[in-house]
């Protein structure tokens, strides 16, 4: 998506979500069916899933249904989050066809609730996306030690606050936070493992704060290791969290695989092979986050960039 309708109805502002991506302040032209095609043959028999967004609702895409019936031709999972604000029964119907899953995002509205009632009964499996930050940690404690997402919801997925965009540094979690251990050591509970998820920005926490999980059942920053970014106006970058465009590579003159292999790529790489290199768990957190370190849950943290140590 290269708008967001949802963010110039002025609804995120008043549900206070900070949209890392501008949406609602930067109008610009979707992704066009022939360029995702382009990417779809590219990836085919390479890559599993597609995750579906960018600056907007994936449902309210004007090729919506063609894209995702495209991308299963090619035999890659779809995969989407929705604010569910201009979510249709039509369109959940055509999610139920053809993604792996859906994420609602948790804008606490009506609408909220709406999309996932709609998904669930279309047969979805239907998780939401929660964005941890230092004004929503403490809901997120609340829900963990109760137990209890909304009806048909397998997981709630935290995806830890980025201050990019319209991201205010002020809902960043400090390091030092007391309430970083209170909600990790939660998860400890097999109970309460069952029903959470968490981004891989919040690797750093877990290594720090939990016992109960084994390190080998998740994995720090997939970026330029496992996964990738391409903007609506085919930009491929390590992260969808680069809005600096520091490492994107236009696809107009390259191919997926040029860019995989791209001096922009590599550089992130060796970023975090770099990082924290007296550290035990370095080959588990990596570091943490190269585009925004100051959300790395980690008070022991070592970065090494460009020869020095920061």
């Amino acid at each position: 998506m290269g708008h967001c309708e949802h963010g110039l109805s002025g609804r995120c502002v008043l549900a206070g979500i900070q949209c890392y991506q501008s949406g609602g302040s930067l109008d610009r032209a979707n992704m066009t069916l022939a360029d995702f095609k382009t990417i779809a043959d590219q990836c085919e028999g390479k890559v599993h899933q597609f995750a579906l967004g960018g600056r907007g609702d994936p449902d309210m895409h004007e090729n919506f249904e063609e894209i995702l019936a495209y991308s299963r031709s090619k035999n890659i999972v779809p995969n989407m989050t929705t604010s569910g604000y201009g979510l249709t029964g039509e369109n959940a119907k055509i999610i139920a066809k053809y993604c792996g899953a859906a994420a609602v995002s948790w804008y606490r509205n009506d609408y909220t609730y709406k999309a996932i009632e709609m998904l669930v009964a279309a047969g979805v499996t239907v998780n939401v996306h929660y964005v941890l930050g230092n004004d929503s940690i403490d809901e997120a404690i609340e829900i963990l030690q109760s137990g209890k997402l909304p009806e048909g919801v397998g997981r709630m997925i935290f995806l830890l606050f980025k201050p990019v965009g319209q991201g205010d540094y002020a809902h960043v979690i400090p390091a030092g936070d007391r309430r970083i251990e209170t909600l990790f050591s939660l998860m400890d509970n097999p109970e309460v493992t069952k029903i959470v998820g968490y981004d891989s920005c919040c690797v750093p926490a877990l290594v720090n704060n939990n016992k109960g999980i084994d390190p080998q059942s998740y994995d720090s920053c997939e970026g330029a290791r496992f996964s990738a970014y391409i903007s609506a106006d085919m930009k491929m970058t390590t992260c969808s969290f680069d809005r600096k465009e520091i490492y994107s590579v236009s696809l107009r003159n390259s191919s997926i695989a040029q860019v995989w292999e791209s001096a922009e790529f590599n550089q992130f790489r060796d970023i975090l092979r770099n990082a924290c290199p007296d550290c035990g768990h370095k080959d588990i957190c990596f570091g943490g986050c190269p585009i925004t370190p100051e959300i790395v849950l980690c008070q022991n943290r070592q970065l090494i960039l460009s020869g020095g140590m920061s």
